[in-house]
Parts: C-alpha cells; sequence; structure tokens
C-alpha cells in the first residue's frame, strides 16, 4: 500500500538527534554562534531600515534570530523550514528571547509566498536537488536583498551521498551540490538584481568537508534594482 508519510521518511533532518539537541542548545544561547550568522548579519546590515521584515528560509530552528539581535538589526524576523520537528524547537525556546512562536513556520519553498523586504538562506540551495526553482521563489518573494550563503566554485559539481551521521540503522542520500557560482550570479541578475560574490569569512575560500564532503562556500549578497523612473 502506498502512504503519503515519504518527506518524513526520506528526510534527513528528521533523522538526527545530534542536530536536533545542537539546534535546541543554540536556541537556548549554550551553543556558539555561528560564524555564518554573523558575517550575514554584517552583510545585511547597510541594507535594513527600522521595521523590515526578514524571512530565512530553511531556518532550522530560527536561531540566527540571535545574531539579528546581537547585530541590532531592526527587522521583523520570520523563518521557514521544512522540517516541523526543528520549528518545533525554535516555537519552544525563542518566545524567552522575544520572538512570537507563530513567526517560525513550517513550510516547504514550493509553498512560500507573499513578500519580505530581505530574504537569508543559508547552507540550503547546496542540499537540494538544484537551485533554480527555489532560488526563484527566494528572488520573486524579496523587495530588498537576498543574502545566501552556498557552496559556490568556478566549475559545478553534482552529487547525491550517503549521509554517515544519521541516527543509528537510518541509511538516507542527500546532495551535495557545488554550483557555478557565474552561473548562479547571472540567474540571480536576470530577476533584477545586482549581485556581488563574496568570500566566506570563516573558510577563507578553502574547500571544507561537511558531512564527510567537499563544500565550496561563498556569500552571495543580491540588492534588488530600482525600476526606471522609481
Amino acid at each position: 500500500m502506498i502512504h503519503s508519510n515519504g518527506w518524513h521518511q526520506y528526510n534527513i533532518w528528521e533523522h538526527s538527534a545530534t542536530v536536533r539537541d545542537l539546534y535546541a542548545r543554540r536556541c537556548r544561547l549554550e551553543a556558539e554562534e555561528m560564524t555564518c550568522h554573523q558575517q550575514a548579519v554584517t552583510l545585511l546590515k547597510p541594507y535594513v531600515s527600522p521595521g523590515d521584515t526578514l524571512l530565512d528560509v530553511g531556518c532550522g530552528s530560527g536561531y540566527f534570530f540571535h545574531s539579528l539581535r546581537k547585530g541590532m538589526v531592526p527587522v521583523e524576523y520570520w523563518g521557514i523550514d521544512a522540517t516541523a520537528v526543528l520549528i518545533d524547537i525554535g516555537q519552544q525556546h525563542l518566545p524567552t528571547f522575544g520572538l512570537p512562536a507563530h513567526h517560525l513556520q513550517p513550510m516547504r519553498i514550493e509553498d512560500l509566498g507573499g513578500k519580505a523586504d530581505h530574504v537569508v538562506c543559508i547552507n540550503v540551495l547546496s542540499n537540494l536537488d538544484n537551485y533554480h526553482r527555489p532560488l526563484e521563489r527566494l528572488l520573486n518573494t524579496a523587495q530588498k536583498t537576498v543574502i545566501l550563503r552556498e557552496s559556490l566554485a568556478s566549475v559545478g559539481d553534482y552529487a547525491y551521498v550517503s549521509d554517515r551521521f544519521l541516527d543509528d540503522g537510518v541509511d538516507l542520500k542527500v546532495h551535495v551540490n557545488t554550483y557555478p557560482v557565474q552561473e548562479v550570479c547571472d540567474f540571480i541578475s536576470s530577476y533584477g538584481f545586482r549581485v556581488e560574490s563574496i568570500p566566506d569569512q570563516r573558510t577563507g575560500d578553502l574547500p571544507e568537508m561537511v558531512i564527510g564532503y567537499t563544500h565550496h562556500w561563498r556569500f552571495l549578497v543580491a540588492v534588488r534594482q530600482q525600476e526606471a523612473g522609481n
């Protein structure tokens, strides 16, 4: 018999107690702040006006909220993630720090609609089958900026590999893609953005092994261009 539980069954993020524990500790400020979050705040801040909205896509449990508070970035934070159990963690812990629980929502990128001033997406698209459709959704949502951190290099590389860091007895695969940086920049530009590629400060443009596979982290900062006459 068929069933509709395939998303849960094959979603690697549903099968890692280690990740769930780490995300809870980050929400409770019991784990070190991610350096890529620090850099994302620095890149975003010049473009923010008080009262702007920010959507964190693939937010995990929403702990980027802490980095925005620490950096005194005056945005209204919202986060979505396809893994409901991770959203539950943020909804449990982050209201203590001032984030309303309903600002975190379980949602896949395919279901995203509406608008936000700023969209941040960190370490997400590289684990999807390809970037075109989800990135288009982010670009159509963002009214001012899109900040991305992904595995990007001069030449692309696409892999579908075993994640060896899941719970005991779980055997699942994940996409580990490196996208061609110029191709991605050209794609973003075609949606009316000025885009800049910026080295990742923590890795210094050097490859990094994550779950046993090579990643090439870089930031892209995309700024929507004003239409003529505006």
